[in-house]
């Protein structure tokens, strides 16, 4: 009765010691991808840089997010764009230029992921928050007060889809 009960905390440690180490890993990968946002994201070089078998990364990502390396990643740089067309000015940035920057070089499909995450295409991002904050400054104010952050809050970042949203 004693080595049953001890092989159960046994293996519940392994568990546990096994899903810290595939945190680990993905917090690792999440780092390195996010760290070259520039460079397009290529699941092998990112294998390479952790030493690990793809399917090593793979396992790590199905475990803790429930979807692929690649699709969480794209979805994190995907969040980080769109972050950037809100707080941005449409006469000073471009689409191109955020997409670019976040290692989209597709132009084409960055739009369609863009629109079928969000609703909505990159430009119309773009133009709807550079119109909110032209209406916000063409309103004359008695107290003038400094001009507001145009960093998005917290209340208008997106949720992350959930895996069953994206199966």
């Amino acid at each position: 009765m004693t080595i049953s009960y001890l092989s159960v905390n046994l293996s519940d440690v392994s568990s546990q010691s096994t899903i810290r180490t595939w945190r680990d890993l993905v917090v690792q990968a999440e780092a390195i991808a996010l760290a070259e946002l520039d460079s397009p994201l290529h699941i092998s070089a990112l294998c390479n840089a952790l030493a690990v078998s793809e399917r090593t990364l793979r396992k790590a990502f199905h475990n803790v997010h429930g979807v692929p390396p690649c699709r969480h990643l794209r979805m994190q740089r995907l969040l980080q764009a769109r972050r950037a067309l809100l707080s941005s000015d449409s006469n000073l940035t471009t689409v191109t230029e955020v997409a670019t920057c976040y290692g989209f070089a597709e132009l084409g499909r960055f739009s369609v992921e863009y629109r079928s995450v969000f609703g909505e295409s990159p430009s119309e991002t773009l133009q709807r928050t550079s119109q909110a904050d032209a209406g916000e400054s063409s309103e004359p104010h008695e107290n003038a007060t400094p001009q507001r952050d145009h960093r998005p809050s917290i209340a208008r970042r997106p949720a992350l889809p959930t895996a069953a949203a994206q199966a």
